[in-house]
Formats: structure tokens, C-alpha cells, sequence
């Protein structure tokens, strides 16, 4: 399984568990680099260690591992789920570059966000029919991320305007990221339906998700706001 720059933004994350870029690193070996680190450093003459290949051809042929060990075509729902997912930490990063120009203080929380949701790759990439004990310790995802969304949520909404209209993505560079952003996080749960459906995942990983599009939404409604930008609503137009 190839989880694209998972692999070095992962362990920016500071998480209580290792993510599965980390995880899958460990799989492929890449940690005899730090074997060889704790060789005799006085050797001058030893050789120094190669830099782990970005690419390594396992997927060729249109298959790709989870983290059980499992082989799957690359179009299984797990690895659909997988690449919505990572789609949508994109979009985040994009909005949170735009964001952090107008100085918004909440772009610490839509970090902490890319964090979790890699959480919610490493228990999409661990199903349950394949999985061991220790894989479902490693990759569980709890309801307390989901709790956490909401408070955010009640906190902006209480100092928003009544919606009282249909709001059209728009508000400035900030808020129109963040709505893209939100029609992922739908996506991305959507994909999901079917995995958690067949208890291969755990719910609480698509409750997140769920949660996160209603987040990004009124992030995006509250940047509008304190940047003092309009936010275009949804008129029916008469064609008679």
C-alpha cells in the first residue's frame, strides 16, 4: 500500500499511536537505517547507509497490500476509501496555506485534523477479517476525536449569523477552499459506508468524517465572517 507523502508528514503528527505511514515504513524495512546509526560511529570507513527508494514497483500489476498483509486490487473499496481520504488531507493543507495568510487562529486545529484523519487511514487499512489482535490494537479509532469536532462546531456556530439561506461555496480564498474541502470529507465518508456496513472498520472512523464536513462547513461560514468577505447564497432563477 503506497500512502503517497504519508510517509514524512505522518510523523509531524503528534498522535498517541503510530500512524500507518510509520507503521508500513517499519514493514518495509526502511528502519535499518537506524540500525545502522547505532553501529560504531568511530569507523570512518564504514558505509554509509542508502536513502529508502520512493517507489517500489509492489503495485505494478494493480494490486496493493493493507496493513494486515492482505493483497488487493487497487479498486477494492478499501484502498477507494483509502485515496478519498488522503485527497481530503490535501484539500485541507491547500485551505490551511490560504488560511494561515489571513492569520485565522484555527488553522492549529485543522492540522490536529490531518493528523486524525491519517488515524482513520491506518483503521480503513487494517480490516477486521484480516486483522490480529495486535493490528486492531495498533489501528483502533475511538469516539473522542468525534466529540472534539463538536465542541469546535458549537464553539463557531455560536458566534455566526442564523443560516437562513442556501450557501453557495464562496467568502474569499479561505472559506471556497474549505467548502472544497467539505464535498471531499462527503466523499470520503460516502466511500466509507459500505466497509464500516460490512463491519470491516470501525464506525466511529466514519462518524469523524461525518462530523468533519459539518466542521469545515462552518469553518468556512465563521473565515467568511472575520474576514469581512460575502458569502453568495442560492437564488432560483426564473426562466419564464
Amino acid at each position: 500500500m503506497y500512502w503517497g507523502c504519508a510517509r514524512l508528514v505522518a510523523p509531524l503528527c503528534r498522535r498517541r499511536r503510530p500512524p500507518i505511514a510509520a507503521l508500513l515504513w517499519t514493514r518495509r524495512g526502511y528502519s535499518n537505517m537506524d540500525g545502522d546509526r547505532d553501529r560504531d560511529s568511530s569507523n570512518t570507513n564504514a558505509v554509509k547507509p542508502k536513502a529508502p527508494k520512493i517507489y517500489t514497483k509492489t503495485g505494478d500489476k494493480g494490486y496493493s497490500s493493507t496493513f494486515t498483509g492482505e493483497r488487493r486490487q487497487k479498486d477494492d473499496n478499501v484502498f477507494d476509501a483509502l485515496g478519498s481520504t488522503d485527497e481530503l488531507t490535501s484539500a485541507i493543507g491547500l485551505a490551511m496555506e490560504f488560511c494561515l495568510e489571513k492569520g485565522h487562529e484555527f488553522v492549529d486545529e485543522l492540522h490536529e485534523i490531518q493528523c486524525v484523519l491519517q488515524d482513520v487511514g491506518s483503521n480503513v487499512a487494517t480490516p477486521i477479517s484480516s486483522a490480529r489482535e495486535s493490528h486492531l490494537k495498533r489501528t483502533a479509532f475511538s469516539g473522542k476525536p468525534v466529540i472534539e469536532l463538536e465542541q469546535w462546531i458549537d464553539r463557531y456556530t455560536e458566534q455566526l449569523p442564523p443560516l437562513t439561506n442556501f450557501i453557495l461555496p464562496s467568502g474569499g480564498k479561505c472559506s471556497a477552499t474549505l467548502h472544497l474541502a467539505r464535498s471531499i470529507c462527503r466523499r470520503a465518508e460516502r466511500s466509507m459506508i459500505s466497509i464500516v456496513q460490512s463491519g470491516e472498520a470501525d464506525r466511529n472512523a466514519a462518524r469523524y468524517l461525518n462530523r468533519l464536513s459539518d466542521y469545515l462547513f462552518t469553518l468556512a461560514r465563521y473565515a467568511a465572517m472575520k474576514e469581512g468577505m460575502k458569502e453568495h447564497v442560492y437564488k432560483r432563477r426564473n426562466y419564464d
